[in-house]
């Protein structure tokens, strides 16, 4: 289940309310630079150049986490445009010699790019670009309403076309909760997963220009403490080997530790304790939201000899 809330936006304040990635101080907002091949006995008069940036059309300007570059557009023996100026915060301003350049603009993962000419003479108008582009704030919980910690829960963006081998392109790994993430407007798939073991939810997630959503993921898992114990509520064996199997004898997990914590999905499983010769085991089932232990009593379970691998 997916609960998305478009919050309508003017760029900078909403974007202010969380931890942003990619985001950078306030600069100076003037470079002067001499387009490549330009210097000389008479160098050229520079000319000022302003930039501004919009999410969207109509838009306010973006006054933070932008960063800007103008590159010279013939290529350099290597191949690539040779960048002539840079600037992150807002709005930026440039001195420019006279003639024709690439600008690139990004915000987060969202980017806009222009041909830009500068004349020898005459006004030239405030350069505005606009990057079409929105943001998501990602969170999850457990069942109906548990609150995952931070610390056991990422996520992954990808776009939302399929490739010819059946992969998607991945955007960003390994996002935070609460985290503003910067996109252009579109459709992405977002992976949820929650622990490290089998807890993982899909989703498609829309993003509109100038705004940002807040998208909350529902996983259907919970966090199950293991415990091979002689009596019950007694304490945790050490040294006990553990595997975890699906209700089809998949192994989804294996831990070596007293009292192993794993977050499983929701479902039919059977926990397996091995502790010296011995092997015990017990069938348990997962409710979303419900962590619980789970005790595999050595008394109440017959002990099965343990593999050594030998066949007589």
């Amino acid at each position: 289940m997916l609960s998305v809330t478009p919050l309508a936006a003017v760029a900078e304040d909403a974007f202010k309310n969380f931890k942003q990635l990619d985001s950078t101080a306030k600069m100076p907002k003037l470079n002067a630079f001499i387009a490549p091949g330009s210097a000389g006995a008479a160098a050229p008069m520079l000319r000022d150049v302003s930039l501004e940036a919009k999410l969207t059309t109509d838009g306010e300007s973006v006054q933070e986490g932008l960063s800007w570059y103008v590159f010279n557009p013939i290529a350099g023996a290597d191949g690539k445009l040779p960048l002539v100026a840079s600037a992150e915060g807002g709005p930026a301003a440039f001195q420019l010699a006279p003639g024709d350049y690439f600008v690139n603009v990004s915000f987060g993962r969202a980017f806009a790019t222009k041909k830009l000419h500068v004349p020898d003479s005459g006004d030239i108008d405030k350069q505005v670009m606009v990057l079409d582009a929105g943001g998501i704030v990602l969170n999850a919980i457990s069942g109906s309403d548990s609150r995952i910690r931070p610390d056991e829960l990422s996520f992954s963006i990808y776009s939302s076309d399929v490739k010819e081998d059946g992969e998607r392109g991945l955007v960003m790994a390994d996002v935070k909760p609460d985290t503003v993430v910067r996109l252009s407007a579109g459709t992405y798939h977002v992976v949820s997963e929650y622990g490290n073991v089998n807890a993982v939810i899909r989703a498609d997630i829309q993003v509109e220009a100038g705004k940002l959503t807040e998208a909350t993921i529902q996983h259907r898992a919970a966090k199950i403490t293991f415990k091979l114990v002689s009596e019950q509520g007694g304490e945790a064996i050490a040294d006990t080997a553990w595997s975890i199997l699906t209700a089809s004898g998949d192994i989804v997990g294996e831990s070596v530790s007293a009292f192993p914590e794993m977050v499983l999905a929701e479902g039919e499983y059977s926990a397996v304790a091995r502790n010296k010769d011995k092997i015990y085991q017990r069938d348990f089932t997962v409710k979303a939201g419900g962590n619980t232990d789970v005790e595999v009593l050595m008394q109440d379970q017959q002990a099965q000899p343990a593999d050594d691998g030998n066949l007589d």
